[in-house]
């Protein structure tokens, strides 16, 4: 990944994770990558993965189950029309 160095690395990797859900890589109730498997791929720090995941579970995009895992969310229906 090439980084934009005025934008915070953690707000880069989250905004990828957001895409990904976005466009069904990562349906409702599959499991995110885990916190380890984030630093590598992104080569980031694990202060920096846990604060990824906190914000996808602010943003209501992610809730953990613990010991298990972090999960995608039910996203609320889109009304037709």
């Amino acid at each position: 990944m090439r980084w934009v160095p005025e934008i915070p690395r953690w707000r880069q990797v989250y905004a990828v994770l957001e895409e990904r859900i976005a466009d069904g890589a990562y349906p409702p109730g599959s499991r995110l990558p885990s916190g380890m498997a984030i630093c590598e791929e992104f080569e980031i720090s694990p202060v920096t993965a846990k604060r990824v995941l906190t914000e996808l579970r602010k943003a209501g995009l992610a809730e953990m189950q613990p010991g298990i895992g972090t999960f995608v969310t039910e996203l609320p229906q889109r009304p037709e029309g």
